[in-house]
């Protein structure tokens, strides 16, 4: 029987120093170890994550797996219980070595039924409960000090690449035909940082760029709550970061949107990226995922090529 260790860390900036104390502490035999790449963020569905779909593939009926906290593990009621389904399949014993799981076996089952123990589940519950509402909590005062930000006039997003002392100098100098691409290479930015600063100014200089292509004009898409979290434990293109930064968090019952303004490409790109939530890899998918990119999909789909 094997014991099989399992690490992860939400950010590149932390490391696994506190977990392998508690595990070392644990005076595990021979563990066989399994740690998420860096940045790993706890929203993904633990089914979802490379190494813990590595481990699933190797483990064995009767396997142990170690984990020093519950939430390096899952976040969340429904990630506990689908992952404690799963073990449940596979016969694997789950052990907690610190938190307020570590005194309970999360794997016991009826004798007869076979249904996780009532007491078991209201328990796991329960604390899965708190940690959600705490989140909920975070997110909600996140959400109302924006509105307040915006409220007194302050504009979320990324400031301008253009800085405002360089504005009036770089529409002087495009009034004066200097072309876009040469203003962006003499300040050292993005073409689209040009024409953010000169875009009331455009309309009278389209003949200047007879050979630029007209650029798509950006479409506000309301992107389900699980799709905006999946993505951003994914690797983005900046245009693509970008834009699912400055999405505005809507409320919606017990989850929320994010209404994200980008042009249709970036819509589809992000879409792309989404596919995994679908299932892939020999990992089952998880239906609410599922169901959410497919309504993003739906959305995007109506976006003119």
């Amino acid at each position: 029987m094997a014991n099989l260790v399992y690490k992860r860390v939400s950010t590149d900036q932390q490391s696994t120093a506190r977990q392998d104390l508690v595990l070392a502490e644990a005076g595990i035999e021979d563990p066989v170890v399994f740690e998420e790449d860096p940045g790993t963020s706890s929203r993904l569905h633990p089914l979802q994550r490379p190494k813990f779909g590595e481990l699933l593939t190797y483990a064995r009926p009767g396997d142990t797996v170690h984990v020093s906290e519950m939430f390096r593990l899952v976040r969340g009621n429904q990630h506990i219980l689908d992952v404690l389904d799963v073990f449940h399949r596979d016969r694997l014993a789950l052990r907690i070595h610190d938190g307020a799981f570590s005194a309970m076996d999360l794997t016991a089952r009826h004798p007869r039924t076979g249904e996780l123990l009532s007491t078991v589940k209201f328990m796991v519950q329960t604390l899965a409960a708190a940690g959600e509402l705490q989140r909920d909590l975070q997110r909600e005062l996140t959400y109302d000090g924006l509105r307040a930000a915006e409220a007194k006039g302050s504009k979320g997003g990324r400031r301008p690449a253009v800085a405002a002392s360089k504005t009036d100098t770089v529409r002087t100098a495009y009034l004066e035909g200097r072309s876009i691409a040469a203003l962006a290479c003499d300040h050292h930015v993005s073409r689209g940082a040009i024409r953010t600063a000169v875009a009331d100014l455009l309309p009278d200089h389209t003949a200047n760029e007879e050979n630029s292509p007209a650029p798509e004009v950006p479409v506000t898409l309301d992107m389900p709550g699980k799709v905006a979290d999946y993505l951003r434990t994914t690797e983005l293109e900046p245009a693509e970061r970008a834009a699912l930064d400055q999405g505005v968090a809507v409320r919606r019952g017990q989850g929320y949107t994010l209404r994200v303004s980008a042009v249709p490409a970036v819509h589809r790109q992000l879409l792309a990226h989404c596919q995994p939530l679908d299932g892939g890899q020999g990992l089952p998918p998880v239906p609410a995922q599922r169901k959410a990119r497919r309504e993003y999909e739906n959305r995007v789909s109506t976006l003119t090529p």
